[in-house]
């Protein structure tokens, strides 16, 4: 028996691929006033969604502004440089092929899923969305149904301004996310972990669907000697416990050098009551955990280890403080996982060759940090070491950058997206190659007697 999901989701797949094939999303005048649109609704809606990101995360209306509805931010890139992006570039041919032309024509894919996560439930599905915008295609939407009541917003949002033949949204959990993923798809973006992702990716391989995972991993973050040692901890608490540590490219454990880590865990101390009192359980400014499944899995991880801050956790509130925990070994179950919560351990190490080993003996991390001022060891650290990106001296601010383009490698996702990236990531580059009727050389054509010696100073 088919159910009205697996109707509905064939019969929006079916109404845009129709309204695909009419031509008008590849005007590339209407994409940019369809991102306007889409600029124009966040705009109008900004109080509802930080409402909602309060409703299911409890999250701060600064980390509102400054992570979510900021997404604006990268419309405003699409729409400066979505010209020069949709142009048609020439590609050289080689003089042997005198009178060819070549040129490389970016043109949209189709209809494409978007597949949200819940950590930041309103970003994370509008990002991708502005480049699948941006090159041309029609979309479905699925938010992230633990993240319900921006799912909802999602649903409600989204038919005010788009036609559904164009941009949809489906709401649900794990059953309509496989009934989606039973569809045909010219791409799948999927943003979420890594073992989701390899749901997601064996799939999309039923029908020979392309994808992009955003995925995670754990992603080091090396404290050297050569630093500002204030200016480190706040950076590193910043980025680690701004929503309550769930993001993705949240420094997920330190490797410190032994010289300093006393003083750094002390200003560590100093730095969280400066950012969230004496009790942060009472601070405006500090996130909750999404739900009791996570919430659960994170208090297992205080068993690890030596808690020397924090600690203290109340499952009503879904709420556990910012912590610090020493003396983990990588055996414990905290280091096998991606930690995706407000729990960072501190590893010491007396040797920076020791530190890169350690890294390289793991999956590759989704984002790699290292605060240093020795060029000698950025470089040495940049070469020895891969990851989807690196952020030198700071933490999680790359994301925010458009020009970069974001995505993991390995176990920490396929493909990028952000800025020109998220164009590339939504077409595909057509190579066009044009011959004229100026002349016709007959060496190619049969009989070929004669002709082999004239193929080889040709071509060869």
């Amino acid at each position: 028996m088919v159910s009205e999901l697996t109707i509905s989701a064939v019969d929006i797949i079916r109404k845009q691929r129709e309204f695909f094939q009419t031509g008008k999303t590849k005007d590339v005048y209407f994409r940019i006033g369809q991102l306007k649109i889409l600029k124009q609704a966040i705009i109008e809606h900004e109080q509802a969604i930080t409402q909602t990101l309060k409703a299911d995360l409890n999250k701060p209306e600064f980390e509102t502004y400054a992570a979510e509805i900021l997404v604006t931010k990268e419309i405003d890139y699409a729409i400066k440089h979505i010209q020069t992006w949709t142009k048609p570039q020439k590609a050289p041919v080689p003089l042997n092929f005198f009178p060819y032309s070549a040129k490389i024509y970016p043109e949209p894919l189709g209809v494409v899923l978007i597949i949200g996560a819940w950590n930041y439930p309103f970003q994370l599905t509008i990002s991708p969305l502005v480049g699948a915008i941006a090159a041309g295609n029609c979309a479905i939407i699925k938010p992230s149904e633990l993240a319900p009541h921006t799912s909802n917003l999602l649903a409600e949002i989204i038919p005010k301004y788009f036609d559904s033949r164009y941009i949809a949204v489906v709401e649900g959990g794990v059953e309509t996310s496989q009934k989606l993923l039973a569809e045909k798809f010219d791409h799948i973006f999927f943003t979420g972990s890594t073992t989701v992702g390899k749901i997601v990716m064996t799939a999309a391989a039923k029908n020979l669907t392309p994808v992009t995972l955003e995925l995670g991993g754990k992603s080091p973050c090396i404290v050297d000697t050569e630093i500002n040692l204030e200016h480190t901890v706040k950076r590193i608490v910043w980025g680690k416990f701004i929503n309550a540590g769930q993001s993705c490219i949240a420094p997920d454990y330190l490797l410190v050098d032994k010289k300093i880590k006393n003083n750094l865990v002390d200003i560590l101390r100093k730095t969280l009551k400066e950012f969230y009192g004496d009790n942060p359980a009472n601070s405006p400014d500090y996130a909750r955990i999404i739900n009791h499944k996570h919430f659960g899995r994170l208090v297992h991880f205080l068993k690890d280890g030596e808690i020397i801050i924090g600690g203290k956790t109340n499952s009503e509130e879904l709420y556990i403080a910012p912590t610090i925990i020493n003396n983990v070994s990588w055996t414990d179950p905290i280091m096998q996982e991606e930690i995706f919560g407000p729990i960072l351990p501190i590893i010491e190490y007396s040797d920076i060759t020791e530190a890169i080993a350690l890294i390289n003996s793991r999956p590759k991390p989704l984002a790699l940090y290292l605060f240093s001022q020795n060029k000698n060891l950025q470089k040495r650290v940049l070469q020895e070491t891969t990851s989807g990106g690196v952020c030198l001296n700071d933490t999680m601010i790359q994301f925010s950058v458009s020009s970069l383009p974001f995505g993991g490698v390995g176990d920490s996702g396929i493909g990028s997206y952000h800025g020109k990236a998220s164009f590339d990531t939504f077409s595909h580059y057509k190579s066009v190659l044009q011959n004229s009727f100026l002349l016709d050389l007959n060496w190619r054509y049969a009989p070929y007697k004669g002709k082999l010696s004239l193929l080889k100073r040709l071509l060869g």
